[in-house]
């Protein structure tokens, strides 16, 4: 059942919904589906009533989610109905390199398959994710400098190498916005633009159901498109790209020095409780993102923007701002304007979407058993 691999998990009336069949013959083709191992049943609540949950059986296999930030790591192990396993998060040094960093989460993937008693064969595909555009015809880094230490590397060969299953990789802003747009703040769009604002600045597209990675995997980089041609230089090695603008070292040197030694989460926190100065700084990256965000409507016109990362925490502050510089750019038309929401999966997003993905791929080399 294909609903039930890209959404995880759904009740029987979700599934006649989502399909169309009628609620007789979704429980017939589930209970068919459930005693042949496929399907997995439990009793839930929704909206107050008794409903039949229905779930991919663990014994089709497991899959694992990983996502390379610029200073932590996450990865997860789930069950092929998406109902995650095991989890682990670590922080990662400035500049860590790649064949260490992939050869430390391999170990990460053999010790969580182990706490959850997994044989090795129940693997059935990696998906990763790295802030760095990614050709995903060929698992490499293609880009220079956006993420030292990375440069040029194949992610899938040598994480392949390590785990002997297939490995998918891609942006985490990418994976990050199929998972919005599955699961998240953009479920039921047709088209979905993300934007992850943190550290760094990062963005996906998914139109039509479909991620769009480009030519070589550059496309939804909102975070180097150029806003100011004399700006500072950025780690891209162009000029005042946005993430110049709003990026956490950025932001925080806007701060005055008596402000102390804050982090990316301190600015947010003091804006939440009303710091004028912390307000004001979290209130211009909203204009500043909004005009970027403009840009971007006016080229791909997408049904909802999704504002997911560290600074989104923030809120209204950040939000409002923004939705008001992108109202006063964007071509209007009798639709008004584009809807912009908080991420919902907040910092699960990109590791959600690299389980996602490495579903797609198990189900590609027809791994998982489930073609209908």
């Amino acid at each position: 059942m294909s609903a039930v691999q890209q959404r995880g998990s759904l009740t029987q009336i979700e599934l006649a919904g989502v399909t169309g069949l009628s609620p007789a013959t979704i429980s017939n083709i589930v209970k068919e589906l459930t005693v042949a191992g496929v399907l997995h049943t439990s009793q839930s609540t929704r909206n107050g009533r008794r409903a039949l949950q229905v779930t991919l059986a663990r014994n089709l296999g497991l899959v694992v989610g990983i996502r390379f930030g610029m200073r932590s790591l996450s990865v997860a192990l789930a069950d092929a109905s998406m109902r995650i396993l095991a989890e682990q998060r670590m922080p990662l040094a400035p500049d860590h390199r790649a064949d260490a960093g992939l050869q430390r989460t391999a170990m990460l993937v053999r010790e969580m398959m182990d706490a959850v008693d997994a044989d090795p064969a129940e693997l059935l595909a990696v998906g990763v994710g790295v802030p760095a555009p990614v050709d995903i015809r060929t698992g490499q880094v293609v880009t220079v400098g956006m993420m030292r230490g990375w440069d040029g590397v194949h992610v899938d060969e040598i994480l392949g190498a390590e785990l002997g299953v297939p490995v998918i990789a891609d942006n985490d802003s990418t994976l990050a916005a199929i998972a919005e747009a599955r699961f998240g703040a953009g479920a039921g769009y047709d088209s979905v633009a993300y934007v992850r604002v943190s550290h760094g600045v990062g963005g996906g597209l998914v139109l039509g159901g479909r991620a769009v990675h480009g030519r070589s995997g550059v496309a939804g980089e909102i975070g180097h498109v150029s806003v100011d041609e004399h700006g500072a230089v950025c780690r891209c090695g162009n000029r005042g790209c946005l993430e110049m603008l709003v990026g956490a070292t950025s932001l925080l040197s806007m701060l005055p020095r008596e402000a102390g030694h804050l982090t990316l989460a301190d600015l947010v926190a003091r804006a939440l409780d009303g710091d004028a100065g912390c307000r004001r700084v979290v209130f211009d990256a909203g204009r500043h993102l909004g005009v970027a965000l403009a840009n971007l409507c006016n080229l791909v016109d997408p049904d909802v923007v999704v504002i997911g990362g560290k600074l989104a925490e923030a809120g209204e502050v950040l939000l409002e701002p923004l939705r008001t510089s992108l109202g006063q750019r964007v071509v209007a038309t009798s639709r008004g304007p584009v809807e912009v929401v908080p991420s919902s999966l907040g910092a699960d997003a990109g590791v959600r979407g690299a389980l996602a993905a490495a579903l797609d791929q198990a189900r590609m080399f027809g791994s998982l058993g489930v073609s209908s």
